[in-house]
Order: structure tokens, then C-alpha cells, then sequence
């Protein structure tokens, strides 16, 4: 039932608690995530952004563009970097807020529904470091919000703000295909399906596909190299494996384990509740994407994206318990508790404290996120050691490169198995006067091998018995790898000398899109 109070519903949005909950979010941000390091993906981004096009063998063009401009308008520092990561993170907490009030909630619903967001562990780290996925919320949340604009008996036109939204989605991250999908899937097992019988949604799907055309072109130019990569990875084993009952534990550390009364109260709203009822569209899609994720191997934070709409429906649902036992501990404990429990995981996703303290913070309070990966980890999760050892790494290579004679140098090359590595030869080897690095990996093999006739090669990580299949002298010469890196990236330094054959003729061999 619904209160009759000053929290039932507004004529809008309280739009200074919004831009209150937004600013503190993006402060949070500014004030940690130049902590650490550059994270792995951002350095292959970063590499991306210097190769602009309208797509790339993993991902489609946006990410890459917003690298460029990072650096175009603000410099390669941390905090640039993540400027706009830190804006979007911003953008999710208020969206949180804005599609409460849209489902009929008043200023305690949207407070709630923002608090969820701002405290979700998953938030806080996507918001920290420059990835697709940061991002994706916002164009979700975009289709979902037109979407409810329509279902409360808007104007038919608010199509094509979904296919905007679906478009602009799809030239960031190929998941919103499911979320859409899921969506339109779940509409059409309701009695609101009738809302899609109508020019504009047909409009809207056609805006979403000629905003998302370049990019299937240009994947159709290269064969379809997403898709490869993609069964790659589903035949792999790179993935953690997951089921329904480990996925659903994992939704439980990354919306904060003490939200969990208010997503599962908006899974109750949307799917059984009087007042979600017209709604129920996106409870319906939050167990379709569930279940499309579990059988396709997802990674357990692919659903992610969908978590602050069903925050603004528990939210709204919470508001309107009228009973009065429950009313003090919905109103004041709830928020206090979710508020603690944030604080408390924040350190898990958030660089708020130095590394060593995190290793101790870790060790003691027996907080771990879920592992979406099956490299092996030492002290510090992915998220954390993927931050650490480029700089380092790099430093050695220039040492290997610069013992090389002049004429070596002339005709050497600088070899990278992973994308990570070959992303941080690109970006720290200036400073060291280092050419750019080679990759078979992702991208990188469709940029190509050097133009020059290559003799030398210094080659980071892989194996020595490869390496003799290719190159008459092959010498290890060193090792890197520090302390908090991942250990996967401890590996050897190795200079191959007087190839078998020309650089571009063992090129094919070396393409990896996994």
C-alpha cells in the first residue's frame, strides 16, 4: 500500500537531492582513482584511441574515442584517463533516483533508490577505471526509461528515444543486444505489448540500427572478428564457470549484500506487485538476462547494467509499506545499514586505501568479491594487480632494447603476447624512446606486423620452444614482474635473432581473439 505522507510522489524529480547524490559520487571518484595504476584494459583503450576506426576485433568504437579525447583535452594522467568514467558513474547513482520517481516514487524512494546505487560494489568499480562497462548503465537505463515513459500512457514517439539509446549502446558494448532483446522478449508476455504495435517502434529499432551500421559494417569488412572472439571465449575456459545458484550469490556481492531487501523488493514490485504491474516488462527481462547469461558463460556482472531500475522498484515498493512496526526500520535502518555495508565492501572495488592496507583489510575482514576469471590470483584481486607491474615492465624492455646494438635496434621489433603488455610498450615506452609494440592480440593483429624488414625481436612473456620455431638465436635475458602485479605476468624477456622466415609470414600464426 502506498504513504500518504510528504514522500508520495512529486510533480518531478527532487533534482537538488539528485544532483547531491550524483556529485558526491563523481567527488568519490575524483578522490581515489588516481590511486594504483593504469589498469590492463586501459592501456589496450588507450592503444585503441590511437587507432581510431568504427570498430575492433573485441569491442565497438566509443570507448576508444573517449581515450582519444581524454588525452586529446586532459593529458595521459590517472585522472584523466577516468574523467568521464567518473561522470558516468555520477550519471547511474542520479538515473537510480530519476526512474524512481518515473515509477511513481516520492523523495524517499528516489533517496533509496540513489543510496542502492552510489553503495553497489559494482558501481564503484566500474566508475574507477576507463572501461565499456562504466558506461553501459546509462544506455540500459536509457532504453528503460523511455520505456517506462510509454507503459504510463506516453507518447508512442519515446520509441525512438529507445532506439537512440539502443543505438548509442551498441557502438559502446554488444551486450545491450540482450538487454533489448530481454526487454521487447518480457513486453510481449505482458498485456503492454500492445505498445509495440506501432510506426515508432518500428522507427526506433531502425534509429538504433543506422547509429550502430558503421560499426557492422566495418565488422563485416574484417570477417566478423567479434564473433570469433567471442566463441573463443565460450570454448575456453577463461571464463569462471558459473550456475544459477552461483550467479544469484554473486548478484549479492556486487549490489552490496545488506541491498539485498531493496533489489529483491523491485523484483517483487515488477513481477508481482499492484503498482509494477504495468511495469512488469522489466522484472520479466531481469530473469530472461539471468538465465541468458548463466547459459552463455557469462561473467556474473554482464546483468550489471539493469540494477538501477530494479533498485528504483524496491525503492518505491519500501516507500509505500504503511505498517507501522516496519515503517522505522524501512525509513531510518535500512538506508543506515546499506550506507555501513557499502562502506565496509567499498574497499574491494574502490582504491581508498594503500595497497599493503588493503592486503591486511582483505586478510581480516574475509571480503571478496566474485572471481570472474580463471587466471590465478595472488594477494590482490584482478581488478587491483591488473594496476600494477607496467611501468616496471616496460623499464625492462628498455634496458633489453637499448643493449641492442644501433643497427639491431634499426631492424628490431618489440613483441607482446598480451594485449595488456603491448598496450603498455605503447604508452610508457616514449619516455624510454621505444618503437611501438606488435601483438597478435585482439586489435593488434589487425594492425599488423612493423612496415620495416625485422631481424630482432625482444619478446615479452610466451615460450622458448615457440620462439626457436621462428628465430635461429633465441636467449632469455630476463624477467619481469613486481610484487602486487598479477602473476600471469611474471614472465621472461626474450631477444630472437636472425628469423626463419620474413615477419609477415608467421603472422597469421600468431592471431589470438581471446
Amino acid at each position: 500500500m502506498r504513504s500518504q505522507d510528504a514522500s508520495a510522489a512529486t510533480s518531478q524529480p527532487d533534482w537538488r537531492m539528485v544532483a547531491a547524490f550524483a556529485g558526491a559520487t563523481v567527488l568519490i571518484h575524483f578522490l581515489t582513482n588516481s590511486r594504483y595504476g593504469y589498469f590492463r584494459d586501459e592501456l589496450y583503450f588507450i592503444a585503441c584511441g590511437e587507432h581510431l576506426a568504427w570498430g575492433y576485433v573485441d569491442l565497438p568504437p566509443m570507448v576508444a574515442a573517449i581515450a582519444r579525447l581524454s588525452r586529446a583535452t586532459m593529458g595521459d594522467s590517472l585522472f584523466s584517463i577516468r574523467f568521464f568514467p567518473a561522470l558516468a558513474g555520477g550519471a547511474t547513482v542520479a538515473i537510480a533516483g530519476i526512474l524512481a520517481w518515473e515509477l511513481g516514487g516520492g523523495r524517499f524512494a528516489q533517496s533509496l533508490a540513489m543510496l542502492a546505487a552510489l553503495t553497489a560494489p559494482i558501481f564503484l568499480g566500474l566508475g574507477t577505471i576507463l572501461t565499456m562497462n562504466a558506461f553501459d548503465p546509462i544506455f540500459w537505463m536509457g532504453c528503460a526509461w523511455a520505456l517506462v515513459r510509454i507503459l504510463k500512457g506516453g507518447d508512442l514517439r519515446w520509441w525512438l528515444v529507445f532506439g537512440l539509446f539502443a543505438g548509442l549502446g551498441l557502438e559502446n558494448k554488444e551486450s545491450i543486444v540482450f538487454f533489448a532483446a530481454c526487454v521487447l522478449g518480457a513486453l510481449m508476455l505482458t498485456a503492454q505489448r500492445r505498445v509495440m504495435f506501432s510506426r515508432y517502434f518500428i522507427l526506433g529499432g531502425l534509429m538504433a540500427l543506422l547509429i550502430a551500421m558503421p560499426t557492422a559494417i566495418w565488422q563485416w569488412i574484417h570477417h566478423f572478428p567479434m564473433l570469433e572472439e567471442l566463441a573463443n571465449v565460450k570454448a575456453s575456459n577463461k571464463n569462471a564457470p558459473v550456475t544459477i545458484l552461483s550467479f544469484f550469490t554473486a548478484q549479492i556481492s556486487l549490489a552490496n549484500p545488506l541491498s539485498l531487501p531493496i533489489w529483491l523488493s523491485g523484483l517483487y514490485f515488477f513481477l508481482f506487485g499492484e503498482r509494477g504491474r504495468k511495469f512488469r516488462a522489466f522484472g520479466l527481462a531481469y530473469l530472461l538476462l539471468w538465465i541468458a547469461f548463466v547459459a552463455l558463460k557469462g561473467k556474473v556482472y554482464y546483468i550489471a547494467p539493469i540494477y538501477p531500475i530494479v533498485f528504483a522498484g524496491g525503492a518505491v515498493f519500501l516507500e509505500g509499506i504503511r505498517l507501522r512496526v516496519l515503517r522505522p526500520m524501512v525509513r531510518y535502518a535500512l538506508p543506515a545499514i546499506v550506507l555501513i555495508g557499502g562502506i565496509i565492501i567499498a574497499p574491494n572495488t574502490l582504491p581508498v586505501l594503500p595497497v599493503d592496507s588493503f592486503i591486511r583489510y582483505q586478510a581480516h575482514s574475509g571480503i571478496k568479491g566474485p572471481k570472474t576469471e580463471t587466471f590465478a590470483l595472488a594477494e590482490l584481486p584482478q581488478l587491483y594487480a591488473d594496476m600494477f607491474g607496467w611501468p616496471e615492465m616496460t623499464a625492462t624492455v628498455a634496458r633489453v632494447y637499448h643493449s641492442l646494438t644501433p643497427e639491431e635496434q634499426r631492424e628490431a621489433a618489440i613483441y607482446a603476447v598480451d594485449y595488456g603488455e603491448a598496450g603498455a610498450i605503447d604508452f610508457f615506452g616514449p619516455r624510454y624512446g621505444l618503437p611501438k609494440a606488435v601483438s597478435g592480440h585482439m586489435s593488434y593483429y589487425i594492425w599488423g606486423p612493423p612496415k620495416h624488414e625485422v631481424k630482432v625481436v625482444v619478446a615479452i612473456n610466451g615460450a622458448e620452444e615457440d620462439y626457436r620455431k621462428a628465430f635461429a638465436r633465441v636467449d632469455r635475458v630476463a624477467t619481469v614482474g613486481t610484487k602486487y602485479s598479477m602473476p600471469g605476468e611474471h614472465v621472461p624477456v626474450f631477444i630472437c635473432r636472425d628469423p626463419k622466415a620474413p615477419l609477415n609470414q608467421f603472422w597469421p600464426r600468431i592471431k589470438l581473439y581471446r
